[in-house]
């Protein structure tokens, strides 16, 4: 029996766990580009077509049953596309709430131009989101920067093929090994984003939000030993929402733990990696290496 592995938690809007081998068969086809429209996405406001390639929202970690199949989940729900993070606008409601705005007062903009190239005057860079409050000519606002997780690991085509053709009513167990990429998506991807934008904002006077999902947090070390939720006490506001299960078939994103931390605190939570022992290093070096004429080798037949 195999090691538990990622599998596919929600796909299209839809909890993976309920759909039937129609449906399966259904969005497999939708995953391949092999039918159209795409189902819409439940979870903006305005319904659109779902433009994730592959459709997958969520990925879990599942053991395996007997025969082959899938078991249990053995970890929550870990969101892998950004539209999944506004169900409900849970995320700027809870950031108004926040920083004292009135939802009557609040306001919200979409991909705020934040940067411009040098050779093209031509926007380089936007904030995902902006809440805002206009109240007597003063205008008042926060960035909202919204981050999904990678996963590393085969595609994910090999497993639409499959689903498309598995008619057993019992889910198929991952055919491949996928994990959650925290590395990239939080040292790589998201701490470049806030060394750049949070001076800025620093110097204009506001602040901003950054939404990962819990599975993320934790993963680069989850709450501070006291958490401070004083706005006064940092740069960047810590939202960590939860995909809950509910009384439906279907996760519902939920208010999870907040913080406020500076800048500085915010790079080390996100370096949170530690270097290998040397030994593990030059162990691990052994393996992977190989003459280099075999490269090159394999080199000239790519070539040919």
């Amino acid at each position: 029996m195999s090691a538990p592995r990622y599998g596919i938690a929600e796909w299209f809007g839809r909890r993976f766990a309920v759909l039937s081998p129609e449906e399966r068969g259904r969005y497999a086809g939708h995953a391949l580009e092999n039918h159209q429209p795409l189902p819409a996405c439940p979870f903006q406001i305005d319904r659109p077509q779902c433009n994730k390639r592959g459709g997958v929202c969520s990925i879990q970690r599942y053991g395996q049953c007997d025969g082959g199949r899938l078991g249990a989940p053995v970890a929550g729900p870990v969101i892998v596309c950004p539209r999944r993070f506004e169900q409900g606008q849970t995320l700027v409601k809870w950031l108004a709430e926040i920083v004292g705005f009135e939802l009557g007062e609040a306001m919200l903009a979409r991909e705020v131009p934040f940067m411009r190239s040098a050779s093209t005057d031509r926007p380089a860079g936007k904030i995902d989101l902006v809440v805002a409050r206009d109240r007597s000519g003063e205008l008042t606002w926060y960035g909202l920067e919204i981050q999904a997780v990678y996963f590393s690991g085969p595609g994910m085509t090999s497993e639409f093929q499959a689903l498309q053709d598995d008619s057993r009513e019992q889910l198929p167990f991952p055919n491949a090994t996928r994990r959650p990429d925290w590395r990239s998506s939080s040292a790589k991807r998201l701490m470049p984003q806030l060394q750049i934008k949070v001076p800025t904002l620093r110097r204009w006077g506001s602040k901003i939000a950054v939404a990962v999902d819990r599975p993320f947090f934790d993963a680069i070390g989850g709450p501070s030993p006291s958490p401070s939720q004083n706005l006064t006490d940092g740069d960047i506001i810590w939202l960590v929402p939860e995909l809950a299960s509910t009384d439906s078939d279907d996760y519902q994103l939920c208010r999870g733990h907040w913080e406020v931390l500076t800048l500085e605190k915010s790079v080390q939570k996100l370096l949170s990696a530690e270097t290998v022992r040397h030994d593990t290093f030059v162990k691990a070096l052994r393996r992977k290496l190989r003459p280099l004429e075999q490269e090159m080798d394999c080199q000239d037949r790519n070539e040919k």
